[in-house]
């Protein structure tokens, strides 16, 4: 509307020859960015009124190619809003869908369960995505306190259906196994099922690498069971540990080919560690120079008070490290054993 008056107040305040008048077919195609249908067609025929008025005015303005013009750009205006709004239709309701899947594979969980905090980051690498390969859970069972975070290899809405296989089995198992092992089976068993229509060479190219923690109740140590996942890090008031497995356990969906033996680590896990469970997309993010960023390095400056604290740091340095955007899904848990009685 604004340039409207404005084109208008310029054809009729300066010398015919600057013709001015000529620019008002770019406000109704302005209009059509932003506007529905209907107002883009009513501002263009108010252009085409103004371009009348102007020609009984100024007859020698060229009147009749003007609004011709006009006439034409706000045809096609009106055109392009509405395949805009359609668009906009599509995509909301593609968000929605996302939603309802984001729903079944990262379902919200509590921040505290017990002395236990919990605090978790997703960043999705595919464009307008919320969710991606990358997956996490939390079980709080009789067992203690259960821990999945995995990766589905590839990234996008394509692993979705993987990474749901996972988490649905961990939301079962969690609560019936006795041990790590057994989960891990359980998870291998409904990875295998998902993937069974696929192909032999699919089947290769489909793996998920998963990492199990367990937090017993009576506290004071933690088991992990690694699938080929990154080691998680610990930091705690002896500086910062990365935990490795002392022997690697096959991924999922491998076992057939590699066997399912599975091997559980306990370490140490003392009020006041921090314990950061991440996938691969955080430590590949990469910068201008191609250099993957410094987790360990990164983690042992750190000195949060809470998980939050500690996943935001991490946030905000990943988003400037990697300045040509994330190539991959990133997934993090940052946990916190709590003093008794706090």
């Amino acid at each position: 509307m604004i340039l409207t008056v404005v084109i208008a107040s310029l054809a009729y305040t300066t010398p015919r020859s600057m013709a001015f008048s000529r620019l008002l077919p770019a406000a109704p195609a302005l209009a059509a960015s932003m506007w529905p249908v209907l107002p883009t067609v009513l501002l263009g025929t108010v252009c085409l009124f103004l371009m009348i008025g102007l020609g009984i005015v100024f007859p020698d303005l060229g009147t009749g190619y003007t609004a011709a013009g006009i006439v034409a750009v706000t045809v096609a205006a009106a055109y392009g809003s509405h395949v805009r709004l359609q668009r906009e239709r599509t995509l909301f309701q593609v968000r929605l869908v996302a939603d309802a899947a984001q729903q079944v594979v990262l379902s919200p969980m509590p921040r505290r369960f017990g002395g236990v905090e919990i605090e978790s980051l997703y960043l999705a690498a595919a464009a307008e995505a919320r969710i991606g390969g990358d997956f996490y859970e939390v079980a709080d069972t009789r067992f203690g306190l259960r821990l999945v975070i995995g990766d589905v290899r590839g990234k996008g809405l394509p692993a979705v259906g993987s990474a749901a296989a996972v988490v649905n089995s961990f939301r079962e198992a969690a609560y019936d196994e006795p041990d790590l092992r057994s989960i891990a089976r359980r998870l291998e068993a409904s990875s295998s099922r998902y993937l069974a229509a696929f192909s032999f060479e699919d089947l290769m190219e489909r793996f998920v690498t998963a990492l199990l923690v367990e937090i017993p109740r009576e506290g004071g140590h933690l088991r992990i069971l690694s699938c080929g996942h990154p080691p998680p890090l610990l930091l705690g008031g002896e500086g910062l540990r990365v935990l490795e497995p002392s022997a690697p356990s096959p991924l999922l969906n491998l076992a057939e080919l590699f066997g399912d033996c599975y091997s559980t680590d306990t370490f140490d896990f003392a009020p006041g560690d921090h314990l950061l469970l991440y996938t691969d997309g955080v430590t590949e993010a990469r910068n201008r120079e191609g250099v993957f960023f410094p987790l360990v390095e990164w983690m042992q400056r750190q000195s949060p008070k809470r998980p939050r604290e500690l996943l935001d740091a991490l946030h905000r340095d990943l988003l400037r490290y990697s300045t040509e955007g994330l190539d991959d899904d990133i997934a993090a848990l940052a946990v916190r054993l709590h003093t008794p009685g706090k």
